[in-house]
């Protein structure tokens, strides 16, 4: 009997903490204020500052839509690139997912599907590619592949209903790359260029200022991206498949930052292309390029590309009130922005730092949201056509030693779309 008392007696203990423990609960639940609670405004939960005006804001939460929503990419090629910065991306993106995998690699694709929780029958082989126009998960297509498959597949990718989003360069020259825009015009499907740096927050902010002349006008950019190649087994120094040494390869990101960052087209192009002698892996591309561009507006831009100098990436605006200087401006990831200018009597040296954001997640969301929505990207093939056009004229530079002209093309922005919306 006083074994029972004693279990009674502990169950109600054990119910009465309880129900003070529920009680206690709620009335915390209740007095935490909306401030640290957050709230669902237009179906996204956003939080109200939290710090004062002096302080950055955190960003807020990342919101990304339901998986279900999301546009289902395949990706093509599962080389360095795909699994170092591409697959992972995957992981920060908002509405983008991984659907597919397609590679001619059997074992290596078995791997890695499973390694991203795919199922066999969502990894092809090039052979069996034209098959994801039976696969409605699939959206759209990724192509990281060496440079001369950027036509087939973009085209194949097309007829088989699938939007394309494809690396850079585009293809091996200019008129191929105009066969895949007209081919996914055909087709009705969307084409973008992964120009990653175009969607990139650093980058973004220099473009920002250039184009708001926060400093006055740009007068001179300076672009600089080169990097110490290792073995010459690579594609990169077969002409068949890279089209060209590191002109194409690291040197379009200095083109194109120069055309992004003015908005214009340059109007004569100046170069000369060098490579040391007796190094077999340049005996058919090249190892260093330099090149001025000039613009209708006045800028001139002195760019330089190599495949033989220790690693750095640098892009340089200046103007009349201030130096604006991007280190990294062309990485995967470190980025360092300063700003020169007077302050009284002294020079002052200002270092912004913004939230580093995944790029490669960054322009998958933008593909997604151009699907979403049926809009233009802002990177569209169009963008990619006009860079080899102007490769092609640095190269004829290069050759013959004189100034190229190019033909004027009147407004800004003149093969982009709208801006990206975040």
């Amino acid at each position: 009997m006083a074994g029972t008392n004693l279990i009674n007696r502990r169950g109600a203990l054990i119910g009465a903490a309880g129900a003070t423990g529920t009680l206690l609960a709620g009335a915390a639940a209740a007095a935490v204020p909306e401030i640290d609670t957050g709230r669902v405004q237009g179906g996204q939960v956003e939080f109200p500052a939290w710090t004062a005006p002096t302080e950055r804001p955190s960003g807020g939460p990342p919101n990304p839509m339901p998986v279900s929503e999301r546009v289902g990419f395949a990706v093509v090629g599962l080389g360095r690139l795909t699994l170092e910065e591409v697959l992972p991306a995957f992981g920060e993106a908002k509405r983008s997912r991984l659907v597919a995998l397609v590679s001619g690699t059997p074992d290596k694709a078995a791997r890695v599907a499973a390694q991203y929780g795919l199922r066999p029958e969502a990894v092809y082989d090039y052979a069996g590619f034209d098959r994801i126009r039976d696969n409605p998960e699939i959206r759209a297509v990724y192509i990281v592949l060496p440079n001369s498959l950027h036509k087939e597949y973009t085209i194949r990718a097309a007829q088989a209903g699938k939007d394309v989003l494809c690396e850079k360069p585009m293809a091996m020259s200019s008129a191929e790359g105009q066969a895949m825009v007209d081919a996914c015009r055909a087709a009705g499907r969307k084409l973008m260029i992964a120009y990653r740096c175009q969607y990139e927050p650093y980058n973004r902010e220099v473009l920002r200022m250039v184009r708001e002349a926060t400093f006055g006008p740009a007068r001179f950019i300076d672009a600089v991206n080169v990097q110490n190649q290792g073995d010459g087994a690579q594609w990169r120094f077969k002409r068949a498949l890279a089209g060209g040494g590191s002109l194409p390869d690291v040197g379009l990101y200095c083109l194109n930052a120069a055309r992004y960052l003015t908005g214009e087209e340059p109007v004569e192009v100046f170069a000369r292309s060098v490579s040391p002698p007796g190094d077999p892996r340049y005996a058919e591309v090249e190892e260093s390029v330099t090149f001025m561009l000039r613009f209708p507006g006045g800028v001139v831009a002195n760019c330089a590309t190599s495949y033989g100098m220790h690693e750095s990436r640098l892009l340089r605006v200046h103007t009349p009130g201030a130096a604006i200087s991007l280190d990294g401006a062309f990485s995967y990831h470190d980025k360092q922005l300063r700003i020169t200018r007077r302050e009284g009597r002294a020079e002052a040296v200002e270092e912004r730092r913004i939230p580093m954001l995944n790029q490669f997640a960054l322009e998958l969301d933008h593909m997604a949201e151009c699907i979403l929505s049926n809009r233009e990207p802002h990177t569209p093939g169009e963008e990619g056509v006009q860079d080899h056009r102007i490769m092609e004229a640095i190269y004829q530079s290069a050759a013959s030693g004189q100034p190229v002209a190019l033909p004027r093309v009147e407004g800004l922005d003149r093969t982009r779309g709208p801006a990206p919306s975040s």
